[in-house]
């Protein structure tokens, strides 16, 4: 059983490049559904739909809300189409069960004051509040995912040109403006705090922890949530990638333009953003119209 998780790791990350925080879940709910199948006594190669299902129940049962619910479908639908790759098994149990609806939930926004406030709150007279400054204003002028930010290499800086590129979900590639602030901080943290941190380990990763090592997802989540912290303002790091978009968009910007420096495969994820923006429409007109 360890050794089909372990090509099926390999496979996840060669053949279909998921990200790694993706691979991660599958890998986890795999387990967690092999485990249940070896207490049951249950072959887990031939289930059956209703035995999914009832596994699904079970955990339901525990608490579980209904976004978890659809990951765990999708972990084992992929580990099985795996399975028949492989020759393991002739049909996918999880292929006739639908995902659960789910209520779409509207992303959270930081004000300009609120981001001014939690950028405010680095020391930028320390070697590591220098580079969290650079690091959220980047963050939040490029629209980057924590992984984008916790993975960016040296080379993926064109400062002279003034972008960034990025490798983004499925190892697409896409080409973000990097804008005065975050030239500026950059700049800083790239002369003065970086060449500290580094402490000669020539690491090609643009931030890093004080060890000199790549700053990891969650050493940067935990940073954020200090600073936020500090500057009295409730939120995740991710915030910073939707207030990105939504004020672009309400800058002006068109759909496809954000699409593009999100690095969205589809309009439709991009598109939610469009219903804050509409949100705020609401209550404008109750604010300011006579009959709102």
């Amino acid at each position: 059983m360890q050794e089909l998780l372990a090509h099926y790791e390999a496979y996840l990350e060669s053949e279909l490049r998921l990200s790694e925080q993706t691979i991660e879940t599958y890998l986890i709910e795999c387990r967690i559904f092999l485990a249940y199948c070896q207490r049951e006594q249950e072959d887990y190669l031939n289930p059956k739909a209703k035995d999914i299902i009832n596994y699904l129940v079970d955990r339901q049962l525990e608490g579980l809300d209904q976004r978890t619910v659809s990951k765990i479908i999708s972990s084992l639908r992929s580990f099985y189409r795996f399975c028949i790759l492989e020759g393991l098994c002739g049909s996918n149990p999880c292929e006739t069960i639908e995902m659960p609806r789910l209520k779409r939930k509207l992303p959270q926004v930081f004000s300009a004051k609120e981001i001014e406030k939690i950028l405010s709150s680095c020391d930028t007279q320390t070697t590591a509040g220098l580079r969290d400054r650079a690091l959220f204003e980047l963050i939040y002028s490029c629209g980057l995912r924590v992984s984008e930010a916790a993975d960016l290499s040296l080379d993926q800086l064109f400062i002279k040109e003034g972008f960034v590129k990025i490798l983004g979900k499925g190892n697409r590639e896409r080409l973000v403006p990097l804008g005065e602030h975050a030239l500026f901080w950059l700049n800083r943290y790239l002369a003065q705090a970086r060449p500290a941190l580094n402490q000669g380990t020539r690491n090609n990763f643009v931030f890093l922890n004080r060890f000199g090592r790549r700053l990891s997802r969650k050493g940067i989540w935990k940073r954020f949530k200090e600073l936020a912290q500090q500057a009295g303002v409730y939120g995740k790091v991710h915030t910073l990638r939707h207030s990105f978009a939504t004020h672009l968009l309400k800058g002006g910007a068109d759909l496809r333009s954000v699409q593009e420096l999100l690095g969205h495969s589809d309009i439709g994820t991009t598109q939610i953003y469009t219903h804050v923006e509409r949100d705020d429409l609401k209550n404008y007109h109750k604010k300011y119209h006579p009959h709102g």
